[in-house]
């Protein structure tokens, strides 16, 4: 869900199903999805002796009155970061804005290269994640792309041996499936940054932003009601931020990359990390654009894509699904990008060959501020989740936040129900939209 001035200023008829059991049910999805020409991709983590086995697709959104407008997001992987076999990168950016586009390659390419190039990488992933998007954030500023008010969204996720970073910039989402006896639950590994929730809000209306939705601005609501419900019931008029006297810029998110005129009212790009140890009972996790998500819950994405035994297969039937739910609901499609990332082999066996320079202890959960200064404060056995704090120039109105758990024309979906005979295949550059 992007800006008023990118793709979403229009209304959203709610649904008379709305995120009813019909969606969360497992059955066979064979709606037809044009797939881009992609195989399946296969790397190991020798470390600990497991391989990843993923796919991807992007689907350019239907925009009736502006047939030409180019897919806005993309997406990059790029395996074996600065040479180590045990380190390996997924990424998901939604542009916004006239030139959402630009913003979103920008930041995919600048983003993987500036954690490539850290030298303090595997030494601390949580500075060094919170450095790359700060300082990606700034060149975008200052390179020929108006960013004035355009910019993207940014959910990634670098793999470090058995430990994922989980990095998010606005409201795209990474979800992961956890084996649960005979069921698999959906665990959100990133916390949409909108205005729904109140640590956001609270921030950015510090910081002067007027929140308020399109019918609000537009003198159709009392403005005064400052309660929009929660994000998965509301529906089509969200809550946005404006400028304290202008109509603009109407960003439904709260943190971006990019957008400098939303970020003098707190839109920031300070990621919130979340910290993940694998263990067996992880089967996948998927790395998506909010096109994805914005009529879908997470846990039936994750029935979806266990529904299938081939992540290529999973990917179409998603994206089609979401497509239709898209067309159902309103008369476009939002730009649609997926990737499903499934774990393989991974046992309690231990680490082998470990890196000596990557601690794989139980993980630390920690404070990342602007300054980059990191410190302890206290200790999770898997899950641990970043607070992002400002410099002190900023903390008096913008709080730290926490993460919090929770738990047309349709693309193939060639319908593979048995395993694949799989060939290695690494993948060491970034896929473009």
């Amino acid at each position: 869900m992007g800006c008023v001035h990118g793709k979403c200023c229009t209304r959203y008829p709610s649904s008379s199903d709305g995120d009813s059991g019909r969606h969360g049910e497992v059955r066979p999805y064979r709606n037809k999805h044009i797939l881009t020409q992609r195989s399946l991709e296969l790397v190991p983590v020798p470390s600990h002796n497991f391989t990843l086995q993923y796919s991807i697709l992007t689907q350019h959104g239907y925009y009736p009155d502006t047939v030409e407008r180019e897919n806005q997001d993309s997406f990059c992987i790029k395996t074996q970061i600065q040479g180590n076999p045990n380190v390996h990168f997924f990424g998901v950016f939604d542009g916004h804005g006239q030139y959402g586009a630009q913003c979103s390659n920008f930041v995919k390419d600048r983003l993987v290269e500036m954690l490539s190039s850290d030298p303090t990488l595997l030494d601390d992933p949580l500075k060094a994640y919170t450095a790359a998007f700060l300082a990606t954030n700034s060149e975008l500023h200052n390179s020929e792309i108006d960013d004035t008010m355009s910019g993207t969204t940014a959910i990634t996720v670098l793999v470090v041996g058995d430990t994922l970073y989980v990095a998010n910039v606005g409201d795209s989402r990474a979800v992961i499936a956890v084996k649960d006896g005979n069921r698999i639950l959906a665990e959100n590994l990133s916390n949409d940054q909108t205005p729904f929730r109140e640590d956001e809000y609270e921030r950015v209306k510090c910081c002067g932003a007027r929140v308020l939705s399109v019918d609000q601005v537009e003198g159709l609501k009392d403005p005064s009601i400052q309660n929009w419900g929660d994000e998965e019931s509301q529906g089509g008029d969200p809550p946005r931020l404006w400028v304290p006297n202008g109509m603009y810029p109407g960003t439904a998110f709260t943190r971006s990359v990019g957008d400098s005129t939303a970020e003098k009212i707190g839109v920031i790009a300070v990621p919130e990390i979340s910290v993940v140890r694998l263990t067996p009972n992880h089967l996948f996790f998927v790395v998506a654009s909010d096109g994805i998500f914005e009529f879908l819950p997470s846990q039936t994405v994750v029935n979806m894509a266990a529904a299938y035994t081939d992540p290529r297969d999973a990917c179409a039937a998603i994206s089609g699904e979401s497509y239709k739910l898209w067309l159902e609901h309103e008369n476009r499609t939002d730009d649609i990008t997926i990737i499903i990332v499934q774990i393989k082999g991974l046992s309690n066996a231990g680490a082998v060959g470990t890196d000596s320079r990557v601690d794989y202890r139980p993980m630390i959960m920690r404070s990342v501020k602007e300054a980059l200064d990191v410190s302890s404060v206290s200790e999770s056995e898997t899950y641990g989740s970043v607070r992002s704090d400002l410099s002190d120039t900023q903390q008096s109105c913008q709080h730290s936040v926490s993460m919090n758990r929770s738990a047309a024309i349709v693309v193939p979906s060639p319908m593979h129900q048995r395993p694949l005979q799989l060939v290695g295949h690494t993948s060491n550059g970034c896929g473009l939209a």
